[in-house]
């Protein structure tokens, strides 16, 4: 299997079409994110995490083709860990430094797996020291070894979101 290759279970879920703030050709599953017929889930067992994955912009305006100069992309990184700490919400450490991305917080998603917790308040949080948080929703029984994806404006290259 590669990894543009598409997932068995697509055919059995209910894919619904992507914001804008996914590149264009996305597709969300309960348990994936598809980019033109490429599923992370896979990408990221291939590739290992964090990955990143670039490709063509949303169209700015509804009925049109996508741009093929602008580009958008996604972070994969896996969930190092998850805990709930006092201030009521569930601090979550990943293996990617999102500072240097544009993200699109409130578009992420947790893939690999389907839950049905409700979702809850997070402090999304880099393995690098000094590195600062970012706040987002995700399900509140995300635990080490999920998998989150993150949608950025622009390029995201490997090297910038790579904590070591």
């Amino acid at each position: 299997m590669t990894p543009s290759d598409p997932p068995q279970s697509l055919a059995t879920q209910n894919p619904v079409e992507a914001s804008e703030a996914w590149p264009a050709h996305t597709v969300i599953t309960e348990d994936d994110v598809i980019i033109a017929a490429v599923s992370l889930v896979r990408l990221a067992e291939i590739c290992g995490t964090p990955c990143v994955h670039n490709d063509e912009a949303h169209p700015a305006h509804p009925h049109s083709e996508p741009s093929k100069g602008e580009l958008a992309s996604v972070v994969v990184a896996e969930v190092q860990s998850a805990e709930w700490r006092s201030d009521l919400r569930l601090h979550v450490t990943i293996n990617a430094d999102l500072s240097g991305c544009s993200t699109d917080l409130t578009e992420t998603r947790l893939i690999g797996r389907r839950s049905g917790a409700y979702r809850a308040s997070v402090v999304l949080e880099c393995a690098t020291p000094g590195a600062f948080g970012f706040a987002t929703d995700l399900p509140a029984d995300v635990s080490r070894g999920d998998l989150i994806v993150v949608p950025c404006q622009g390029i995201s290259l490997l090297h910038t979101v790579k904590t070591s």
